[in-house]
């Protein structure tokens, strides 16, 4: 996979090795020359230069990538970013950090942004995660298909507890995608029991959530 990322401060740069780390081929493209040489990441590609030029995103050969990741500090930046590499590249895929949360609003299809990254909210999520014991937590929102992230951790009162994956029945839309057991990670079968303190990770449509919750509460 081809990734271009906007912005080689902290965050670029980490995602930047992880990437790499997985096997994929990165670009990192940064207007400020000490960030990007010496280059800290072993591997990638460096462009500098001002991303909101279409001059240096075809220097970084934004029309060849598959993902776009506009990761700077600036709001207005990587919306301009995510616009141009919709618009001008036609990149399939461009995720964007938000800074603030107060312009998460902005970060949506008519921006070219498939999926916004926010910090903080990511941040509340995994505090409500590790606190909330038979309520329904938002860990992630896919805004291209309308659908969230969402986690449970079964409560030893969940009506679920002991009962087959397969034997119950979840709303329209929804799907467990794992089961977290003492530091495993199981992928649901329908034989799978449940037991008391599994975390269950599911897909599942906004609309829906309410539903699931009466399930497994």
């Amino acid at each position: 996979m081809k990734v271009v990322i906007i912005g080689a401060g902290k965050v670029g740069k980490a995602i930047a090795r992880d990437l790499i780390a997985n096997g994929n081929q990165v670009t990192l493209v940064d207007q400020s020359s000490k960030s990007i040489h010496p280059l800290t990441v072993e591997n990638a590609t460096a462009v500098e230069g001002d991303a909101c030029e279409v001059d240096v995103l075809e220097a970084a050969k934004l029309n060849e990538a598959d993902v776009l990741v506009a990761a700077t500090g600036d709001d207005k930046v990587n919306l301009v970013i995510s616009l141009l590499g919709k618009t001008e590249f036609s990149v399939p895929k461009v995720v964007a950090r938000v800074n603030h949360p107060k312009n998460e609003w902005l970060f949506d299809d008519s921006w070219g942004v498939d999926v916004a990254v926010s910090t903080p909210r990511m941040l509340t999520a995994l505090i409500e995660e590790a606190f909330s014991v038979g309520e329904l937590v938002k860990l992630f929102s896919f805004k291209e298909s309308q659908t969230d992230l969402v986690e449970m951790t079964l409560s030893a009162k969940s009506p679920v507890i002991g009962m087959r994956v397969g034997d119950i029945t979840f709303p329209p839309d929804t799907a467990l995608v794992a089961i977290l057991r003492s530091r495993q990670v199981i992928t649901p079968s329908k034989d799978d029991a449940l037991e008391a303190g599994d975390e269950l990770v599911f897909v599942a449509r906004a609309d829906q959530e309410g539903e699931l919750t009466k399930i497994l509460a």
